[in-house]
C-alpha cells in the first residue's frame, strides 16, 4: 500500500490542569497545559487563588500597620519584604537609621536569603525525585528560623524590621552562635552541591532544559537568580546599593552554562547555591563590623508622611521587589503598589513551555522558584 496515499491521522491536543493544588506548582497556581502526547504545545498560567487585596488593605492602615502585611507576600522571605517597605517610608521621611540597626537588618536579610535558597534546594530536589536533600536543607534552615524566633517571637512572619530600625536588639550570644553556624553551613552547602548539583541524574534533568535566553530575560523584565542564571550581571546590591551594601565585599554569581546552555535550569540552581556562599561572606562582615549603639532612629509616634511619592526596590531572594507609595500627608498612604519578581517570572512560562516534555516543564517551574503569595498579593 502506498503510504503517501494513507489518510493522515488527525489528533486533538489534550488539555490538562496542573494545579491549583499540585506539588510541582509550589502553591496555589493552576497552569492549563495543552499537550500532544507528552509534548507541551501551550501553557497558560491562571493566577489569583491567593489574592488577598494586600494593596487595597494598605490604604486603610497606618504606615506601621502595613509591615505585617508585607510579610505575607513572600512568606519565605518576610525579612526582605519588610526591609524594602521600611526603606521606602524612611526615604520619604528622611529618617536616619542607626548604624547598628543597619548591620542587623543586612544580617537578617542575608540569613533570610540563605534560608530561602535552602528551601529552594530542598523542594527542587523533591520536584525531581530526590527526598533526602530536603531534610538536609531543613536542618540548616531550622537554625536560622530559631534565631529569627528569638528576635521577633515568630518563625515565619516576623514584623521585626520597623520604620527607623529594628524591633529588638541582638545579643552577643546570638552573634556568636551565628558565627559558629556559618562555619558549619559553609561545609554543608559544599556537600549538598556535590550531592545534588554534580549528580548525573540531576544534571540530566536540568541541563539544557527550560533555557531562558538573555533576550527573553530582558524582554520580560526578569530579575534576581532567574536573570543572573541567563548570564546577566545585575544585582541591585551591587549596581544600585541601598542600606549599607556598598560597604561589603561580595561577588555577583551568574550562569555560565557549565553543564549545558547558559540560562538553563541547572544554571538557575547553580546561581542560588553559590549565592549562599556570598551571603555567608556578607553576614561575616556584619559580624566583624557591628558595634554597640541604638537600634531605632528618631521616628514620631504618629507617622504622617509628607505629600509625595517614592519607588524603592530591593534585591530579594527571588528577584527585585519594588514598592511604589503615594502619600497625601495623612496617617494612611494614598496608594501602595508592589512590583513582584515572581509575577514577572510566572508570565515567562508560556514562552518556556512549548516543545518541552511534561516532566521537563516540572523542572522549569521549580527552577524559577516562585511564591504565590507575592504573585497574587
Amino acid at each position: 500500500m502506498d503510504i503517501s496515499k494513507q489518510e493522515k491521522l488527525h489528533t486533538d491536543l489534550l488539555t490538562l490542569n496542573m494545579g491549583p493544588q499540585h506539588p510541582a506548582t509550589h502553591g496555589v497556581l493552576r497552569v492549563e497545559i495543552k499537550t500532544d502526547s507528552e509534548i507541551i504545545a501551550d501553557a497558560i498560567p491562571h493566577l489569583g487563588y491567593l489574592h488577598r487585596c494586600k494593596e487595597k488593605h494598605s490604604e486603610f492602615l497606618d504606615y506601621r500597620g502595613i509591615i505585617p502585611y508585607t510579610d505575607r507576600m513572600d512568606y519565605l522571605a518576610a525579612m526582605n519584604m519588610e526591609h524594602g517597605y521600611c526603606l521606602a517610608i524612611e526615604k520619604m521621611l528622611g529618617t536616619e537609621v542607626p548604624k547598628r540597626a543597619e548591620y542587623i537588618r543586612v544580617m537578617m536579610a542575608e540569613m533570610q536569603r540563605i534560608a530561602s535558597h535552602l528551601m529552594f534546594f530542598g523542594t527542587y530536589a523533591i520536584d525531581l525525585g530526590a527526598f533526602s536533600p530536603f531534610l538536609y536543607a531543613f536542618q540548616d534552615r531550622e537554625f536560622i528560623l530559631r534565631i529569627f524566633e528569638e528576635l521577633s517571637g515568630a518563625r515565619l512572619l516576623y514584623n521585626y524590621i520597623w520604620i527607623g530600625g529594628v524591633w529588638t536588639d541582638i545579643n552577643d550570644s546570638q552573634l556568636k552562635r551565628i558565627e559558629d553556624f556559618l562555619v558549619e553551613l559553609e561545609e554543608n552547602v559544599k556537600k549538598y552541591h556535590a550531592l545534588v548539583g554534580e549528580n548525573s541524574i540531576f544534571i540530566g534533568r536540568t541541563a539544557n532544559v527550560g533555557v531562558i535566553s538573555k533576550e527573553t530575560a530582558y524582554e520580560f523584565g526578569a530579575t534576581g537568580p532567574v536573570l543572573r542564571g541567563s548570564g546577566i550581571d545585575w544585582d541591585l546590591r551591587k549596581k544600585r546599593p541601598y542600606s549599607i551594601y556598598e560597604e561589603f565585599d561580595f561577588n555577583t554569581v551568574v550562569g555560565e552554562g557549565i553543564k549545558g546552555q547558559v540560562g538553563d535550569c541547572w544554571d538557575r540552581y547553580y546561581v542560588r547555591i553559590m549565592e549562599i556562599f556570598e551571603s555567608i561572606k556578607i553576614v561575616r562582615q556584619c559580624l566583624e563590623g557591628i558595634e554597640e549603639g541604638p537600634i531605632m532612629g528618631k521616628v514620631p509616634k504618629v507617622l504622617k508622611v509628607p505629600k509625595g511619592e517614592v519607588y524603592m526596590r530591593t534585591e530579594c531572594p527571588r528577584g527585585e521587589l519594588g514598592y511604589h507609595i503615594v502619600a497625601d500627608g495623612t496617617k494612611n498612604p494614598y496608594r501602595v503598589k508592589v512590583k513582584s519578581s515572581c509575577f514577572t517570572h510566572v508570565s515567562m512560562l508560556p514562552v518556556m513551555a512549548p516543545g518541552q516534555m511534561i516532566a521537563d516543564f516540572v523542572a522549569s517551574i521549580g527552577s524559577i522558584d516562585i511564591v504565590l503569595g507575592e504573585v497574587d498579593r
